[in-house]
């Protein structure tokens, strides 16, 4: 059986890209199979943006590195998203840093949306073994959607195959990468 699905790709990364983000998000939601976001958004405002495009076809989470804008946090969870605020990155052990840095090769929004998937998975905000839309970005906004199949970060590479992160379905990312020092 062949699927057919749009793709959006972006000539740069950055938060030029965030809208078209939110309507691939919206579109492979639409589609179906899909009943939970994931989405990295500092100051919330990505978050809410995917929220009113989804309102009531799935669940959102955003995770935050740091703390949510007040307002558009109480806008977030009045629309039943669940923010999770103040959160270290998932891929800082040293047993990941592999993953961290081949997800890189994917590029920082591939590599963010990944983990805030994974982080979810492990608080118990997601389903895991379940395919789920991730939502990442290079420092602002968003450039790449992806579904993944869920799993904690543990799990990732772990001797349980089953249980394993497996990336179903590119939605949305940059061709030229944004490389950190």
């Amino acid at each position: 059986m062949r699927i057919e699905r749009k793709v959006f790709y972006f000539e740069e990364p950055g938060p030029q890209n965030t809208d078209d983000v939110v309507e691939a998000v919206k579109n492979r939601v639409e589609e179906g199979g899909i009943s939970e976001v994931v989405v990295a958004s500092d100051s919330g405002e990505t978050a809410l943006k995917i929220a009113r495009a989804v309102q009531g076809k799935a669940k959102v989470v955003d995770i935050s590195m740091r703390r949510v804008d007040q307002q558009i946090g109480a806008e977030l969870k009045k629309s039943g998203a669940i923010v999770l605020e103040n959160q270290t990155p998932a891929f800082r052990a040293e047993s990941l840093v592999c993953v961290k840095r081949t997800y890189y090769t994917l590029g920082q929004g591939f590599k963010v949306a990944v983990e805030v998937v994974a982080m979810a998975a492990e608080k118990g905000l997601i389903k895991p073994y379940t395919d789920v839309i991730g939502v990442g970005g290079t420092a602002t906004g968003a450039d790449t959607a992806i579904v993944v199949k869920a799993a904690k970060p543990e799990e990732i590479l772990g001797g349980d195959i089953r249980r394993r992160l497996e990336v179903r379905e590119i939605l949305a990312m940059p061709l030229k990468k944004k490389w950190w020092d």
